[in-house]
Formats: C-alpha cells, structure tokens, sequence
C-alpha cells in the first residue's frame, strides 16, 4: 500500500486490552479486505477507531512491508476494471474529460466539491484547476455525476445571471429593498403616550437601540404595518424617534432586566433586555468594533505608505 492509499497508525498500547499494536484504514473493497484478513488473520476491525487494529509490537512494520508488496497490484487491478466499466458504459459531459485519469473540471460550486470529496482517491489538481479521479472510483463517480453535473450547470455564469435577474424581478427581493431603505432611516416608530427613555440601551423588535429623540412626526399607518407590524395594534398614536446601535462599552453598563417582557411591553415595542440578549448583543458590538478597528488601522498603513518620501 502506498502511503496515499492507506494510512497506519501505530499503538503503543490498546486502550481496549493494553495489547500493543497498529492500525490500518483504507477505501472498502472486497478484495481488498479478504487479502487483508489472509494476511494478518489477528486483525479486528474497531469501530471506535475506525480502522483495523493489527495486534504485536512488529505490526506496524508488517503492515508496511505487506502494503508494498500487494497494494500496487491491487490498484492497478482496481484501475484495470474501472477503465473497462468507463469503456463499456462512459459517461459523456462537457465537465468530464479523459486522460491517465479521469479529469472533471467545473465551474465552482460548493456542491460539486461536496460530491467528489466522497468519491474515494478524488483530489484536487491546483496546476490543471481539475479533480482527477482514478478509474479505480470510477463506480462511485458514476452513481453521484448526475448530483455533480447538475450543481455544476447551475454554477454556470450564464445560469447564475438568469437567476440573479429573476431574483431582481420578484416581489420579494423589492421588499427587501424598501424594507432596507427604511432600515438606513434609523428611526423606530413608538407610542406617543408611552415614550421610551433617551440615551439609554433599549430592546425592541429591531433589536438593542439607544433612543435619541423623539421628532414628534407622526407614522403612517401603512408604513407601521409595512415594517413595524408589532408595535402597530393597541398602542394609539404612534410618532417617530430617532435611534442607533449602543456601543459595546453602553451594552456593558446596561442593566439588565429582572424578567421577560411581558405582552404590554412588545405591544408598545420597546423594553429592558434581558441579560441574556445583553451577553449577545454584547458579544456583536465587540466584533464589530474590533472590525472596524482592523479596517481603520489598514487604511492608516496605506496611506502612510504613499505619504511621499516613504
């Protein structure tokens, strides 16, 4: 056996007996696995290791002695028989091409590396941009290509286009432009009876926002039920009021609530957080700052390096 088509481990002692031994795992086959067995018949295979343990303190060097002497006949053999599969019943694609190997080469697609990462002996060839697959997996190749050649059409730029035209033209995607225009407005609809407290960190439908103030505008009822639909029944008239997102360092001193909010408080759409949305919200500002951190700092590095003189 060739180091890429098996691979030992050796044991010092078992954790099931204490015996000393070594390990072996490699691709199923039937032939494979008999020869194994007519080899070590002391061999067991684990399933909390998944591999076959080998037992005595020379088994690793036995196992790599007899993986030299039979592996390179096995796979030619393995080779052999999936050429001659290939030849009797080829498969035909653009994405498929024939060489040593076999060689797929395809537009990205997640599911297409997905798919021939489960094909045994698959890898990826970084000079060609291809996989290649040896014939030996031709079987198994075969059983998943129509999953493969279809994830790889749908990747295909012209495809991609078409769907990202009919994504444009949905309903659906103009909603989530209007609800995104209004999103970068940054005012959140309240009751004018029941306004919220200013300057402090607040939970709402949106999530945690510090109020700034309240513009006295009122809401349309269109837009309240548009994008606000929980703060819209029961709560009278409903104005605008300015909001942002606290800072992590206003999240930290906010004081938490002792309970849950109750149905009075979602109706009216604002509320003291929890500390267990304090925590999370908490732990998103501090990425989000250390982000922006990141960003500042590069863009001082860049320009420092075109100050002239430098």
């Amino acid at each position: 056996m060739t180091s890429e088509a098996v691979q030992f481990s050796a044991i010092q002692q078992d954790t099931k007996d204490g015996a000393p031994g070594a390990t072996a795992a490699f691709p199923y086959d039937r032939m494979t696995v008999e020869r194994f067995r007519a080899a070590f018949p002391r061999a067991r295979w684990r399933d909390d290791l998944g591999a076959w343990f080998v037992p005595g303190t020379t088994a690793e060097r036995r196992l790599q002695a007899w993986s030299s002497r039979e592996w390179s006949g096995v796979l030619a053999y393995a080779d052999e028989r999936g050429r001659d599969a290939f030849t009797f019943e080829p498969i035909t694609s653009p994405y498929l091409e024939v060489a040593d190997d076999i060689v797929v080469r395809t537009p990205y697609s997640r599911a297409v590396v997905a798919e021939l990462r489960m094909v045994p002996w698959a890898r990826w060839d970084p000079a060609a941009k291809a996989w290649r697959v040896p014939f030996r997996s031709f079987e198994e190749l075969r059983r998943r290509w129509p999953t493969i050649e279809e994830a790889a059409h749908r990747a295909e730029p012209g495809e991609r286009r078409k769907r990202e035209a009919s994504r444009r033209a949905s309903s659906k995607h103009a909603d989530r432009l209007a609800e995104a225009a209004e999103r970068r407005r940054n005012r959140y609809p309240v009751p004018e009876a029941a306004l919220p407290p200013l300057g402090r960190v607040l939970m709402t439908h949106l999530g945690c926002v510090v109020f700034e103030a309240a513009t006295g505008e009122i809401v349309e009822s269109s837009i309240a039920a548009r994008f606000y639909p929980g703060v819209v029944d029961g709560t009278g008239t409903l104005i605008w009021a300015t909001r942002r997102r606290p800072t992590h360092d206003e999240l930290v001193r906010a004081w938490p609530a002792r309970a849950a909010q109750g149905p009075a408080d979602l109706g009216r759409g604002w509320w003291q957080p929890t500390i267990e949305v304090l925590r999370e919200e908490r732990r998103r500002a501090a990425s989000l700052e250390r982000a922006r951190a990141t960003r500042r700092s590069r863009c001082q590095d860049a320009d420092a390096g075109t100050e002239p003189g430098r």
